[in-house]
């Protein structure tokens, strides 16, 4: 190769480094930010809560950074995860900054993951994760730890006896799948408790529809002595629970406004509660820090302590939902 061939061959590597080197630049100083944030439904109030969270976010830390930042909500009105595919599709083809995703299917959802991030805009996962994906985090909850503890509170609100069912959602979901599976080995350090024949029930996440199967599977087994509820669906429903106030012990997770109501009636025994706000704020912040901040370190994150809530601190516990609803009341 000769010293002009050389000389050429050079500049084309200078100039291309300098094009991706301002490319970056560019990127990572972006004023104008907009975040796509896709919940599994708009009908579950987890998600309106991490919608709250994301907004508030987008607040203060555009604020703190001088950044101008939007949340793009695109969650499906019903849960889909085909829609939420799409969803994926239409924020990378519009030029979102990056994406957060609650996935209602991984195998659905980890190719669409994929593209994304391949087109250069970051995905994060929260609640319910892709971990074959190309997805740099996950913010949500040890979903292992979460079934083991609803599993403990009920066998000891039943006195370790019993017959109980369980409450599972979306089968595909791979988030509830890892509280069942943890609730199903945990039930078997206790051989006074045992499964109903008709197993876990699984449902569309729709409050109501949720209520319909928990009063069906009852009438047809009313030898159940307690519930575990992977998620809170039918507590979401006002009077969705028809027996007397601790005929049938419920232990369930979350703990949002609605389902307080039915703690405080002794309907549900104990609930197991995540912070749903935080997987939106956090979900935007650590967006925020990929997209503006050098750090391509890929991260395994989790939101922490899970809470039990019963009547004793109930109170303590609502305030949370007070603060938070209040702050994004102020940034709307």
């Amino acid at each position: 190769m000769n010293s002009k061939s050389i000389s050429f061959h050079c500049f084309v590597f200078l100039s291309i480094s300098l094009i991706v080197m301002l490319t970056c630049y560019a990127q990572k100083n972006e004023k104008n930010i907009t975040i796509g944030l896709i919940g599994k439904s708009q009908s579950n109030p987890v998600f309106i809560a991490a919608y709250a969270g994301a907004r508030v976010a987008a607040k203060e830390i555009g604020e703190k950074r001088n950044l101008e930042v939007k949340i793009d909500w695109q969650t499906p009105q019903e849960e889909s995860p085909k829609e939420q595919a799409r969803a994926i599709e239409q924020l990378a083809r519009s030029g979102a900054s990056g994406i957060a995703v609650a996935c209602s299917d991984e195998h659905v959802l980890t190719s669409p993951i994929d593209n994304a991030v391949d087109h250069g805009i970051p995905v994060i996962c929260f609640d319910s994760d892709a971990p074959e994906s190309k997805r740099f985090a996950y913010y949500g909850s040890d979903n292992i730890e979460f079934g083991r503890m609803i599993m403990q509170e009920l066998a000891r609100v039943m006195n370790e006896k019993g017959v109980i069912a369980i409450l599972g959602g979306n089968k595909d979901a791979p988030n509830l799948k890892q509280r069942v599976q943890a609730i199903l080995d945990e039930l078997k350090k206790y051989p006074s408790m045992k499964l109903v024949k008709s197993g876990v029930c699984y449902h569309e996440e729709i409050p109501k529809k949720a209520a319909e199967v928990v009063a069906r599977v009852q009438k047809a087994h009313p030898q159940i002595g307690g519930w575990a509820f992977v998620g809170g669906w039918p507590l979401w429903e006002k009077d969705a629970i028809k027996w007397k106030p601790g005929q049938i012990k419920i232990v369930a997770a979350d703990a949002l406004p609605e389902e307080l109501e039915y703690l405080k009636s002794g309907h549900v025994q104990v609930l197991i509660a995540q912070n749903c706000f935080l997987w939106g704020y956090h979900s935007v912040e650590l967006l925020l820090d990929k997209i503006t901040i050098t750090d391509s370190t890929p991260k395994k994150i989790t939101a922490g302590i899970l809470t039990r809530v019963s009547k004793e601190n109930l109170e303590e516990w609502s305030l949370n939902w007070k603060k938070w609803l209040m702050k994004e009341a102020v940034y709307r």
